[in-house]
């Protein structure tokens, strides 16, 4: 599956949907999380999850995990002058890819960094 998501901001961790919780493993913690109007993208120690909330009313969702340990190669874009956007792409060792497009007053370089203390 490749996915884009887009405008992307920070929420706090404590504000992640009530059941991923119950989704983590042993050992497992949220490290950092954004969301659009409805969809979440939450980064733990071990994975990123996405979650998908589908349909008119919301009830149908969608939950991927993506391990780090599947990660091929990641890069990064970070915001311009006219390019307001910052950007994280992923590849992972199945073929599949996700791109995250955040607001510009996400730090893209922690992002980075933290998912390279993950990855390598």
């Amino acid at each position: 599956m490749d996915a884009n998501f887009a405008n992307l901001k920070a929420i706090k961790t404590s504000e992640v949907r009530g059941e991923i919780p119950s989704l983590l493993v042993d050992g497992e913690a949220v490290v950092a999380a954004f969301q659009t109007v409805r969809d979440q993208v939450i980064f733990t120690n071990k994975r990123v999850f996405v979650v998908n909330v589908q349909g008119i009313t919301g009830k149908k969702t969608s939950y991927f995990s993506y391990p780090y340990s599947k990660v091929q190669f990641f890069g990064i874009e970070t915001a311009g002058v006219l390019d307001i956007d910052s950007e994280l792409m992923l590849a992972f060792s199945n073929g599949a890819r996700l791109q995250f497009d955040f607001r510009s007053n996400v730090d893209i370089r922690k992002i980075s960094a933290l998912i390279s203390g993950y990855v390598l």
